[in-house]
């Protein structure tokens, strides 16, 4: 929680919108899910420890389903066991700083079509959870209240 904290807070300064734990397509469930204001997708794969990351081997699969892929992690995780060929995030739990930007490589349109309904289903169904428990959500910019 300590990363995806800081890494949430991030994203969403940079006007993001983060879902977490979706569950994707392949039955995989991805960290963390961006929906950027140009329309990206971004997956972020978090990383607690070096153990975490060599018993892990699914995140090439999460290639498949966003335009970018970053690992996260925090300052006790040393940054070169990451990829090259990934983004990477580092978190303290108030926020965050992208170091290594993630290169593009855009999804199919039919993936891409799954994934953003996928995405506005799960927070739909997110969003109603919470206004039924009584928690107050606020409404987007430019949405009517």
């Amino acid at each position: 929680m300590l990363v995806r904290r800081g890494v949430q807070r991030l994203l969403t300064e940079m006007g993001a919108h983060v879902l977490p734990e979706l569950s994707l397509a392949t039955g995989r469930r991805a960290d963390l899910v961006a929906l950027t204001r140009q329309g990206d997708i971004w997956i972020i794969e978090i990383k607690s420890s070096i153990e975490d990351f060599r018993v892990d081997r699914k995140w090439p699969d999460y290639r498949l389903h966003s335009d970018r892929f970053f690992f996260a992690t925090h300052p006790g995780v040393p940054q070169d066991i990451f990829p090259e060929e990934c983004g990477f995030i580092l978190s303290d739990g108030y926020g965050a700083e992208i170091l290594r930007d993630a290169p593009e490589h855009r999804m199919a349109a039919a993936t891409r079509k799954a994934l953003m309904l996928r995405i506005a289903r799960a927070g739909a169904a997110r969003l109603l959870a919470a206004e039924l428990a009584g928690v107050a959500v606020p409404a987007l910019d430019g949405e009517s209240e």
